[in-house]
């Protein structure tokens, strides 16, 4: 059984920075398409970026290209989200989800929103 915990996320400064990271106990990273996704108060659940367990290919959603960035260490079964130049824009609940990668690619995931598996998230403020 696959769970997803992630770490702590903050407050943070307009402009500053914060990594979150998302540990898939129970799993073989290679086999999971794994996804951060962020939900603001009063608005839909969105995909964030996702990335292959597999072969590391990743999606990000346009909002966040350039400042976002996802990587993975299979060793620690762990996937991390490196967000900087954060705008107030960017605060919500954020989540760790997957799904195994016969089911779904890298861009599906992010898109369509169909896991297996969610984390409980973790919320991050961006505010002066």
């Amino acid at each position: 059984q696959l769970q997803l915990v992630e770490s702590e996320g903050g407050l943070v400064q307009p402009g500053g920075s914060l990594r979150l990271s998302c540990v898939a106990s129970g799993a073989t990273l290679e086999n999971y398409v794994i996804g951060w996704f962020r939900q603001a108060p009063g608005k839909e659940r969105e995909g964030v970026s996702c990335i292959s367990g597999r072969d590391g290919s990743t999606y990000y959603r346009d909002s966040v290209k350039g400042r976002f960035t996802i990587s993975k260490d299979n060793a620690k079964v762990t996937v991390y989200l490196q967000m900087n130049s954060l705008e107030p824009e960017d605060t919500a609940r954020y989540y760790c989800a997957a799904r195994n990668r016969w089911s779904t690619t890298v861009q599906q995931l992010c898109v369509s929103r169909v896991v297996s598996s969610w984390g409980l998230g973790t919320q991050v403020t961006v505010s002066s």
